[in-house]
């Protein structure tokens, strides 16, 4: 079986008892229904209340004595949905059946088990019919690793029909201890994998021959290391020896054991985890103050959680108003340099003196852009600004001497 310890799997059990009482219940349900239709049919005419009674009578008797065998046995423990819901399994796909389910006492029926089928015709895929596997375990918290040692399982031949025995609540305390998941749970989560056909519940934990004919088990499916239990150094010893042996390998690095190992090492993360949740310290089974202790620093935990997203969300503020700042001030003085130009531009022909004068546009941005061509970014300026006063009297003293010429010239 797949895992990275030897207790991660449980191989089957030595008490089958219980399932062969099922099977012997189901077979006498099954005649006892028989045997009313036939005295039914033939008292109908003579003795109609009679033939009512009988009829009435035995299916009630046999029906409680079933439902007393499951109780017994446990075989009905399975899981259900909250609710009532209409679902059709057999539409596509549906989940595997277990051992005492019509659907799987129907392919164990329709199995020849005297064609025995050797490795050989396994290999060579000449095998008149399904070659039934059986692999077994506990499979408690169903993880990866069982479902790889399954997968194997149902590929180790062609045309495998795949058998999978789950050990019980009682028989797996006695030997292993106390399993995180109850049996009915397990049985459910083995049944909805893909790689399996069928359920064997309550499976033993030593295989013996009974048990192999009453499944018709041509191959039981297990790694190679030996697994030693009371009184025996390994436990598949005799059904290596018939020949009824295949060999599954391990998935190192995960466990059953090692989950619960993840479990125990983070306590206190799980337990704080579950009391957010809504579960109380009593579910948990954690005293008073450890509670009350757990709850405080889940608050505290969440104040520091708030801070620092505040703290994160005032820094991106700050960034990002930085970067706002410096977009506002670029536009800000690309503005008022165009304004600038655009009033230079517009002033007085007679207030501007200078070389070459350029030629005064209209201030557009075309004008903006050939001035800053012109040498306007680096100051390079053509244009020389007087003073006002200083220009008014030139051109007064241009008009006196332009009249007295005048007089001298009459």
């Amino acid at each position: 079986m797949e895992g990275k310890s030897l207790d991660e799997w449980h191989d089957a059990s030595a008490d089958h008892s219980k399932l062969q009482q099922q099977m012997s219940v189901d077979s006498e349900v099954s005649s006892a229904t028989q045997d009313t239709q036939k005295q039914s049919t033939s008292k109908k005419n003579s003795d109609p209340a009679s033939s009512s009674s009988s009829s009435s009578a035995s299916p009630n008797k046999t029906d409680q004595e079933l439902d007393e065998q499951h109780k017994q046995s446990g075989s009905k423990r399975t899981m259900e949905f909250s609710s009532k819901i209409n679902i059709n399994v057999d539409l596509n796909c549906g989940p595997a059946p277990l051992c005492y389910e019509e659907k799987a006492i129907k392919e164990r029926e329709q199995c020849d088990y005297t064609i025995k089928i050797t490795k050989e015709m396994a290999d060579q895929n000449t095998a008149p019919r399904k070659i039934r596997i059986y692999a077994d375990g506990i499979y408690d918290l169903f993880h990866a690793g069982h479902a790889r040692q399954l997968m194997q399982a149902k590929n180790v031949f062609p045309n495998v029909y795949l058998l999978v025995g789950v050990c019980n609540d009682t028989l797996t305390n006695a030997k292993k201890g106390k399993t995180v998941m109850n049996e009915a749970e397990r049985y459910e989560s083995v049944r909805h994998c893909r790689y399996v056909d069928e359920i064997v519940t309550d499976a033993p934990w030593v295989l013996d021959d009974e048990f192999l004919t009453q499944n018709k088990i041509d191959f039981v499916a297990h790694d190679e290391i030996p697994y030693g239990a009371d009184g025996h150094d390994d436990i598949y010893q005799h059904i290596k020896a018939r020949g009824m042996f295949v060999v599954t390998q391990r998935t190192d690095g995960v466990s059953t054991s090692d989950i619960i190992c993840r479990l125990v090492r983070d306590y206190d993360m799980y337990v704080r985890r579950n009391l957010a949740r809504g579960y109380t310290a009593h579910d948990l089974n954690v005293g008073f103050l450890k509670g009350k202790s757990i709850q405080f620093q889940n608050k505290m935990d969440t104040v520091k959680s708030k801070i620092r997203t505040y703290e994160e969300e005032s820094k991106t503020f700050m960034e990002r108003w930085e970067d706002k700042s410096k977009e506002y001030i670029h536009s800000f003085l690309s503005l008022f340099e165009r304004t600038r130009l655009a009033l230079q531009r517009t002033r007085s022909p007679g207030m501007l003196t200078g070389g070459d004068r350029h030629e005064l546009g209209s201030g557009s941005d075309e004008d903006i852009d050939d001035y800053q061509d012109d040498g306007g970014n680096t100051g390079e300026t053509h244009i020389e600004y007087k003073n006002v006063d200083e220009t008014h009297k030139n051109n007064n003293n241009d008009k006196k001497t332009t009249g007295a010429n005048v007089d001298s010239n009459d």
